[in-house]
């Protein structure tokens, strides 16, 4: 089912993928895919391995899809809540960390709103000779892994729901459109669109969308093959929505993060929705084909209208949250077999 070239312990961030590592990703989330739609809905590839979610930060989506992805996998799962647990106390990250290794954990899952956090419980696995695997489930302002990459699944699912490919990114436009500055799903879909060869325009208002933002993503795509030479990543930077939306193929609105914004960055919600919101009429400049994205949770009105996130049409929503679950299990499974 993965690919026997893969070798990463750890998934933390995308910067350094290669096209080869997203192809394994995809062949072996549609494997699972396939297998979530059978009656019997469960595989025994994880059986006896013990899964920790460690989540810091609230989750509904990210937290239920990985307890699920690993329950379909047959592993045993150990769920960390910090309100009720001995960081109360005192207790430090790490110390948590080792307390559940101390019970048999053999990969663990983190959130935490500060960025850095699963690199460090990573650093210290490896340090100690843990054998533990660490999946970063969204980290600060830093990277979410695993949503970029279901939002990947999800795009070539719909062009070849039989066999996902990369290759079918190849010269598609996608605009995403939104808060920009603070979205961790921002960054690593700019990291995992651009290598898989499709070109990404960033819009946003001045304030969430600075000129400096694509410095941090100039660094040239790695390919597999060490012959080949790095390629420049298509990625572009717009203040006004409409330009940006021209022949698009598809539309990824991203959520207002008030919760992360140290100071007043916009006028309203009702002006953003004016000047930024994702309309049906909007949608007119885009590719007949064009279909819409959200990562979730979704303002209603603000970001893009209900009529649009409940057209199955266009939107692809509801399959991005079904994607979730086999792109999680394909994550899981795949460093779950590095030894």
């Amino acid at each position: 089912m993965a690919d026997n070239t893969w070798n990463r312990r750890h998934i933390i961030s995308l910067e350094d993928f290669t096209p080869n590592d997203y192809q394994t990703i995809l062949q072996t989330a549609a494997s699972f895919r396939e297998v979530l739609s059978r009656r019997t809905k469960k595989v025994p590839a994880l059986q006896g391995q013990v899964i920790t979610n460690l989540f810091f930060e609230p989750s509904t989506r990210t937290r239920s899809s990985f307890e699920l992805a690993a329950k379909r996998l047959s592993a045993d799962i150990l769920n960390f809540s910090p309100g009720s647990s001995s960081l109360k106390k005192g207790e430090t990250i790490l110390d948590t960390a080792k307390t559940y290794l101390a019970m048999g954990t053999n990969l663990m899952v983190i959130r935490h709103q500060q960025a850095g956090v699963p690199t460090i419980i990573a650093q210290e696995m490896d340090r100690i000779n843990s054998g533990v695997g660490v999946l970063n489930a969204g980290d600060g302002q830093h990277a979410h892994p695993s949503q970029a990459l279901l939002d990947l699944f999800t795009i070539c699912h719909n062009f070849n729901p039989a066999n996902p490919h990369i290759d079918q990114l190849q010269g598609k436009k996608v605009v995403i459109v939104g808060d920009i500055l603070h979205s961790r799903v921002a960054r690593s879909n700019i990291w995992s669109l651009t290598t898989c060869g499709a070109e990404v325009h960033l819009v946003a208002p001045p304030t969430l969308l600075p000129k400096h933002f694509l410095e941090a993503f100039k660094q040239p795509i790695r390919q597999d093959n060490e012959a080949t030479a790095p390629t420049e990543r298509k990625l572009y930077l717009h203040w006004q929505l409409e330009p940006a939306l021209e022949n698009a193929d598809f539309v990824m609105a991203l959520r207002l993060q008030h919760e992360r914004m140290s100071q007043h960055l916009l006028p309203s919600l009702r002006e953003y929705h004016q000047q930024f919101g994702i309309t049906r009429e909007r949608l007119q400049l885009c590719k007949p084909t064009v279909k819409i994205m959200h990562p979730g949770p979704t303002n209603r009105g603000v970001e893009l209208t209900s009529d649009l996130m409940d057209d199955p049409e266009l939107s692809l929503v509801p399959m991005q949250v079904t994607s979730g679950v086999a792109t999680r299990m394909a994550l899981l499974y795949l460093i779950g077999g590095v030894k």
